[in-house]
C-alpha cells in the first residue's frame, strides 16, 4: 500500500531571500538532523544572469533502524538524491528528492516548494508532499514502513524549527536583510559548471504563481509542489498551518495530511459544497484518521443530510408546542473548557407521553435540531475563546428516572436516535455527565450501551446520588457560578421542567404514521437503484424549445454512466409488475426503464450529451438547453469496467474494482427540474434546487456558469 503525505502551507514571516539564506546553511550537513550525515554536490547549473540555480546533491543518511535489519539489508547508510531548482527572478525554490538505495524495492518521492506569500511579498510559504511505496524488503515490509513513517514525521516537525534556528543565527551575525535579485545590465551568454560524473541538468520553467490575486491567508498560493508533478487542486484547497492550529487544534503531521487529502478528494467530487474543515475532521477522528473509512461514513452522512434537508432544519422547521413545553432539555452557558453545555432532565421527562403525542420522527427531528444548534455554538465559542472548540458537554440529570422510562416504544425511539446521531454527528460529544443515577439506571444502560461507540463511551462520567457534589464531581468541569439551581447551584436554569404530557394530546397510531411519513418525505430528492442491464430512466416532456433541464444527483453506491437522450415520440409507460422488463422495485429505491429494447439509437432516439462516468461518492450538477420539443430521457446506467484493448480480457485492477459493487447494484439520489431559459442564470438556481448545497456545513458554495447555446456538467 502506498503511503502519502501532504502538508498544510506553512508561513514564515520573513522575505524569500532571507529564508533561502537560512536554508542553504543546512548543507553540506545539519547538526540539528542527526540522521543527515553528509551531502555531496553531483551536478550544478547556473544561468549567467544568476536568476536560475539548479543543484543536485547526493545525501547520506543514517537511518535509526534495528542493527539486525541493517545487517540483513547489507547497508549502514541510505542515500538519497535531492534536486533543488531555485529561480530568483520568480522567487521560488522547488525541491525534488528520491531514494537511490534499494530503489528497486522501495520507492520514495518527495516534493517541496518555497514561494512568496500571495498577500504579503515579505512572507514566504512552504509546502511539501511525499509518497512511500514498499514493493518488497526481505519480509520486513511492515517494519520498514513503520520506521520510515516515524523518521519522516520526526523530520517534518523539525523542519520549521531548523529554518528558524538558522534565521536566528543570521540575525546574530548581523544579517537581517538579503537584497532581491536584479537582472544585470547585459546578458550575452550563459555558462554552466557541472561535475563530470553526470550530464548537466537543464533549467526549468517555473510558473508565475506569485502574481495570483484574491487569496486570503487560509487560501494560500496554488503553486506546483515540483516542476514535474504539480499538486492537484485550486487555491481554495490549501490550508494554512496557523489556521489549522487556531481553528482545528494541534494535529500531528500525518493527521494534517489526512485532513488535507480528504478535503482535496471532496473538492474534486463535491465541487462547491464541501463540508467545513472541522466537520471533516470529526469524521477522521471517529475512524482514527483512516481516510478510506472516514470517507465512506462522511459520504453517507452528506447524502443523508442532503436527502432530508438537515442543513435547513433550524431555519425551516418549528418544533411543536408540545416539545417546547414538555421536553426537559436546553442549552445552558458552557463548561470550563469553553464547550457549549446542554442540560437534559431526563428523569423529569415523560418519554411515553412525548412519543404518543408526537411520534418517533418528530422526536428525532428535534434531537437533530439540537445537534445542529450545537454545531453553531461550537463555531461561536471557537471565536469567543480563541481556541478550537468542536464538541459540547451534555449534563443528564436522572432524578426521577423509573420503570416508566423503560416503556418499550420509548426505548426503541431512543435507540434509533442514538443510531442516527452516532452516524452523522461523530466526535461532537466532548463529555457526558450523568448525575443522580438511580437503581434502575443499569437496566437502561444495558439496553443502550451496545449502540454507543467505544470512543463515545469513554467520555461518560456517571455519579450516583449526591456524589457529583464531592471531589472529582461537577465543580471539576463546570464553574460554580453556572451550576443549575435544581442541582444545588445559584444559576437559574431556563430548561423546561417537563412533567406529564396530557393524554388529550395523544394521537392515534394512524395519525402518527401519516405525520412520520410527511416529516421524512419532505425532500426534493428521489432514490433509485441501478442494476447491471437495468438502468434507471426519467422521462421529461419539453413543449417549448430552449427550455433548460437541470439535474443534481449523488452516486451513493457503485459507478454509473449518465446519459441524456431525445426522442420525438413518447416511450411506452413502464409496466407495474415488479418482475416485468420495464420496472424493478427494491428497498433502496425504484428502478424504471423507458427505452424499449426494440428502439435503435439514431433512428428512434438520439444522444444529446456525451456520456458521463460518475464514480461512487461523487456529486454531480448540470444542465442542458433543449434544442427541440419532444421527450428527453435522463438515464443512469451501470458502469461496466472496460476490458484490456490488446487481449480483450479484464485487467486485474478492474476485476478487483468490480467486486466492490455487490450484486452489480448501484444507488443514486437525484433531483431534476425544467425551467424556462429566460429564468435560467446558471446550474440549479431555482429556489428549491438551490437547496442542493450544504449551507450549514459549507464555508462557501459556488455556482457554475451556463451558456444558452451548449450544455454543461459540473462535478
Amino acid at each position: 500500500m502506498v503511503q502519502k503525505y501532504q502538508s498544510p502551507v506553512r508561513v514564515y514571516k520573513h522575505p524569500f531571500e532571507l529564508i533561502m539564506a537560512a536554508y542553504e546553511r543546512r548543507f553540506p550537513t545539519c547538526p540539528l538532523i542527526p540522521m543527515f550525515v553528509a551531502s555531496d554536490t553531483v551536478n550544478e547549473y547556473k544561468s549567467e544572469d544568476g536568476a536560475v540555480h539548479v543543484i543536485e546533491r547526493r545525501c547520506k543518511l543514517d537511518i535509526d533502524a534495528p542493527r539486525l535489519l541493517k545487517k540483513i539489508a547489507g547497508v549502514d547508510y541510505v542515500y538519497f538524491v535531492q534536486k533543488n531548482s531555485l529561480n530568483r527572478r520568480e522567487r521560488t525554490l522547488h525541491i525534488e528528492a528520491y531514494n537511490e538505495t534499494f530503489s528497486n524495492r522501495v520507492i520514495i518521492n518527495e516534493h517541496c516548494s518555497y514561494t512568496v506569500h500571495p498577500d504579503n511579498e515579505d512572507w514566504t510559504c512552504f509546502e511539501q508532499s511525499a509518497s512511500l511505496d514498499i514493493k518488497s524488503f526481505f519480509g520486513f515490509e511492515s517494519t520498514v514502513e513503520k520506521i520510515a513513517m516515524k523518521q519522516y514525521t520526526s523530520n517534518i516537525k523539525k523542519g520549521k524549527e531548523i529554518i528558524e534556528y538558522y534565521l536566528k543565527q543570521l540575525e546574530e551575525e548581523g544579517i537581517t536583510f538579503v537584497p532581491r535579485w536584479t537582472p544585470p545590465v547585459a546578458c550575452k551568454s550563459e555558462s554552466s559548471t557541472s561535475h563530470p560524473r553526470r550530464p548537466v541538468s537543464p533549467a526549468i520553467n517555473i510558473p508565475e504563481s506569485a502574481t495570483k490575486e484574491g487569496l486570503s491567508n487560509k487560501e494560500i498560493l496554488n503553486t506546483s509542489s515540483s516542476p514535474s508533478e504539480p499538486t492537484a487542486g485550486t487555491p481554495d484547497d490549501k490550508l494554512d498551518a496557523d489556521y489549522i492550529k487556531r481553528y482545528l487544534g494541534d494535529l500531528t503531521p500525518m493527521q494534517e495530511s489526512c485532513l488535507i487529502r480528504l478535503r482535496q478528494w471532496l473538492q474534486e467530487t463535491h465541487k462547491g459544497k464541501i463540508p467545513k474543515d472541522e466537520h471533516i475532521l470529526r469524521f477522521l477522528r471517529a475512524r482514527d484518521f483512516n481516510i478510506d473509512k472516514a470517507r465512506e461514513i462522511l459520504c453517507q452522512s452528506l447524502t443523508w443530510r442532503k436527502q432530508h434537508q438537515v442543513d435547513y432544519i433550524l431555519d425551516t422547521w418549528n418544533p411543536p408546542q408540545v416539545l417546547q413545553d414538555y421536553y426537559a432539555g436546553g442549552w445552558h452557558h458552557h463548561d470550563k473548557d469553553g464547550r457549549p453545555l446542554y442540560v437534559l432532565r431526563l428523569g423529569q421527562m415523560d418519554t411515553k407521553g412525548l412519543v404518543r403525542a408526537l411520534g418517533e420522527e418528530a422526536l428525532l427531528r428535534y434531537v437533530l435540531s439540537i445537534n445542529e444548534e450545537g454545531l453553531r455554538r461550537c463555531e461561536e465559542n471557537t471565536k469567543v475563546f480563541g481556541r478550537p472548540i468542536s464538541s459540547w458537554t451534555c449534563l443528564v440529570d436522572l432524578e426521577g428516572l423509573n420503570m416508566r422510562h423503560l416503556w418499550r416504544p420509548g426505548v426503541k425511539a431512543l435507540l434509533r436516535i442514538i443510531e442516527v446521531v452516532e452516524a452523522n454527528y461523530p466526535e461532537t460529544l466532548g463529555r457526558l455527565l450523568i448525575l443522580r443515577a438511580p437503581r434502575v439506571f443499569p437496566v437502561l444502560w444495558t439496553l443502550v450501551s451496545p449502540f454507543i461507540d467505544d470512543n463515545t463511551r469513554k467520555k461518560f462520567l456517571i455519579y450516583a446520588g449526591n456524589d457529583y457534589q464531592g471531589p472529582g464531581g461537577l465543580l471539576d468541569y463546570i464553574d460554580k457560578e453556572i451550576i443549575p439551581d435544581f442541582l444545588g447551584g445559584e444559576c437559574m436554569c431556563e430548561v423546561p421542567e417537563g412533567g406529564l404530557v396530557p393524554k388529550s394530546l395523544y394521537r392515534t397510531a394512524e395519525e402518527l404514521e401519516n405525520e412520520d411519513i410527511k416529516l421524512w418525505t419532505e425532500t426534493i430528492y428521489q432514490s433509485a437503484s441501478v442494476f447491471k442491464g437495468a438502468p434507471h430512466e426519467v422521462l421529461i416532456q419539453i413543449v417549448d424549445a430552449s427550455s433548460v433541464i437541470t439535474w443534481d444527483f449523488d452516486v451513493c453506491k457503485g459507478d454509473i454512466v449518465f446519459n441524456i437522450f431525445h426522442s420525438k415520440r413518447a416511450p411506452q409507460p413502464p409496466k407495474k409488475d415488479s418482475l416485468g422488463a420495464h420496472s424493478i422495485t427494491s428497498p433502496g429505491g425504484n428502478n424504471v426503464q423507458l427505452i424499449d429494447k426494440v428502439w435503435q439509437l439514431g433512428r428512434d432516439y438520439s444522444m444529446v450529451e456525451s456520456p458521463l462516468i460518475c464514480k461512487e461518492g461523487e456529486s454531480v450538477q448540470g444542465s442542458h438547453v433543449t434544442r427541440w420539443p419532444g421527450f428527453y430521457i435522463l438515464q443512469w446506467k451501470f458502469h461496466s469496467m472496460p476490458a484490456c484493448a490488446t487481449t480483450n480480457l479484464p485487467r486485474v485492477d478492474d476485476v478487483l474494482a468490480s467486486l466492490q459493487v455487490s450484486s452489480h447494484k448501484c444507488k443514486v439520489m437525484y433531483y431534476t427540474e425544467v425551467i424556462g431559459s429566460e429564468d435560467f442564470r446558471g446550474s440549479m438556481t431555482s429556489l428549491e434546487s438551490s437547496h442542493s448545497g450544504f449551507s450549514q456545513l459549507s464555508a462557501a458554495t459556488t455556482s457554475s456558469s451556463q451558456s444558452h447555446s451548449s450544455s454543461m456538467i459540473s462535478r
